[in-house]
C-alpha cells in the first residue's frame, strides 16, 4: 500500500510566478468586472455583425444561421435564452428549412429571447457534428451582448432530431446550460452521467416506436432514476410518456418551458461527474484537462467534490487535469486540503492569480471565472 502510495506522485502547481501577488477576494472580483467588460468590447463589433446577420460561420466554413423572438420584460438579471432544436435531418435542404422554420413558432416562453438555430448540414448527424459546441458558445456569447441575457439562465431544447441534439449537447455541455428538455429524440451514444447537476426533462409519445424512440426514453427514465436514487442532490429530472401520442404530442410538450424557467444554472456545484464524450472539451465546470488529455480522452471520468475547506478527487483516469477555484467553491482565504481518491496529497493555503482569472473570462460569466488552478499530475 506504501509502495502504491509513492507511486501517486502529485505536481500542484498553481499558476502564480515568484513574484506575483496575491490578490484579495475583492480585488480578484474588480479585475474579473473589468476583464468581462474589456472581453465584451473586444467581441462586440463581431456580436453585433453576428446578431444582424442572424448567422454564425465557424472557422471550419460551418454556418448556422438561426431566428430570434423576444418575451417579455428584462429582468433586473438580465434575459433567458431558449435555444431550440428543429428536426429533420437526412433530407433535402427544402425539408430542413421547413422544420427550422416550423420551430421559431413552436414554443414561446413568457420571458427571454427565443432562439431557432438552423442546423449547418442536412444529415443525419444535424446536432452531433463537432463544431455545433464552437457554434453554440458564439450564440450564446453573442446573445449575451446583444441581449444582456444572464448566462446563468440558458436553456436548451429541441424536437425529434432536435431532441436528438439535446441528449447529445445537454451532456457534453452540461455546464453551460440551466435546464434541458428532449422532445421526441433518440439518445443515439449519449451518457447521462455529466447530467448530475442539470435538470433534464424527458417528453415522448408512448407510441412513437421509430427508432425505438419510446423504448429509449424508458431506459433513460429508469437510469435517471437509478442515479438519483444512489447521488443525493443530484439527477434532478422529469420524465413524460404520452400513451396516447405518437411522434407529434400535440404541444403537451409546452409545459416544458416553465420547468426549466424556475431553474438557474448550477455554475459551481460542490460535486462534479465528468464523462468525456468524443467530441472533448477541456474544461466542464470547475475541472479541466490539457488539450492533449482532452483530445484523446474519450470514456475518461473524473468525480470530484469539495466539501468545507476539503477537495477530493474520487474517481480520475486522466494523468494530467487542472482544478478551478474560485470564491464561490471555498474560502480562498482559508487553508485547503486537497485529497486523491481518499488520501491527503496536499494541504495549504492557494493565492488567487490574476492569470487564472484573465484565463476563464472568455465565457463573459463572473460565476465561472476562476482565481485559482492547480495543474496536477497523477503519476502515473
Amino acid at each position: 500500500m506504501v509502495k502504491q502510495l509513492v507511486q501517486l506522485v502529485f505536481l500542484m502547481l498553481p499558476c502564480i510566478g515568484l513574484n506575483a501577488q496575491e490578490l484579495s477576494e475583492e480585488a480578484a472580483g474588480v479585475l474579473a468586472d473589468s476583464l468581462i467588460a474589456a472581453e465584451k468590447l473586444r467581441y462586440r463589433e463581431q456580436a453585433e455583425q453576428q446578431w444582424a446577420q442572424k448567422q454564425i460561420v465557424h472557422p471550419s466554413g460551418a454556418v448556422m444561421k438561426f431566428k430570434f423572438k423576444v418575451f417579455g420584460e428584462k429582468p433586473m438579471g438580465g434575459r433567458s435564452l431558449y435555444i431550440s432544436l428543429h428536426g429533420g435531418g437526412n433530407a433535402t435542404a427544402e425539408v430542413n428549412d421547413k422544420q427550422w422554420a416550423n420551430q421559431i413558432d413552436l414554443y414561446a416562453p413568457k420571458e427571454g429571447v427565443y432562439v431557432a438555430p438552423r442546423a449547418p448540414t442536412n444529415t443525419w448527424m444535424l446536432w452531433h457534428e463537432d463544431f455545433i459546441d464552437d457554434l453554440f458558445d458564439e450564440l450564446i456569447k453573442t446573445a449575451v451582448i446583444m441581449e444582456e441575457v444572464d448566462p446563468n439562465k440558458v436553456y436548451l431544447m429541441g424536437y425529434s432530431a432536435g431532441g436528438d441534439g439535446v441528449f447529445q449537447l445537454a451532456t457534453r455541455m452540461a455546464d453551460r446550460w440551466a435546464a434541458a428538455a428532449m422532445m421526441a429524440g433518440h439518445p443515439n451514444d449519449a451518457r447521462p452521467e455529466n447530467l448530475r447537476n442539470l435538470p433534464f426533462a424527458v417528453f415522448m409519445g408512448g407510441l412513437d416506436s421509430a427508432y425505438r424512440r419510446n423504448r429509449m426514453a424508458k431506459e433513460w427514465t429508469h437510469t435517471l432514476d437509478s442515479l438519483e436514487r444512489v447521488d443525493q442532490g443530484g439527477y434532478m429530472h422529469i420524465s413524460h410518456i404520452y400513451p396516447q401520442y405518437g411522434h407529434w404530442m400535440e404541444r403537451a410538450d409546452t409545459v416544458a418551458l416553465d420547468w426549466m424557467a424556475s431553474y438557474t444554472r448550477q455554475s459551481n456545484p460542490h460535486k462534479v461527474v465528468w464523462v468525456q464524450d468524443d467530441r472533448p472539451h477541456e474544461r466542464f465546470y470547475w475541472l479541466g484537462v490539457p488539450p492533449a488529455e482532452a483530445e484523446h480522452g474519450k470514456g475518461k471520468k473524473i468525480v470530484a467534490t469539495i466539501a468545507g475547506q476539503t477537495v477530493s478527487i474520487l474517481e480520475n483516469d486522466y494523468k494530467a487535469f487542472y482544478i478551478y477555484l474560485n470564491d464561490e467553491l471555498i474560502d480562498l482565504d482559508q487553508p485547503i486540503t486537497v485529497r486523491y481518491k481518499g488520501t491527503q496529497v496536499m494541504q495549504g493555503r492557494f493565492y488567487r492569480d490574476r492569470l487564472v482569472v484573465a484565463e476563464t473570462v472568455n465565457r463573459l460569466d463572473k460565476r465561472q471565472v476562476a482565481t485559482v488552478r492547480l495543474n496536477m499530475s497523477s503519476g502515473d
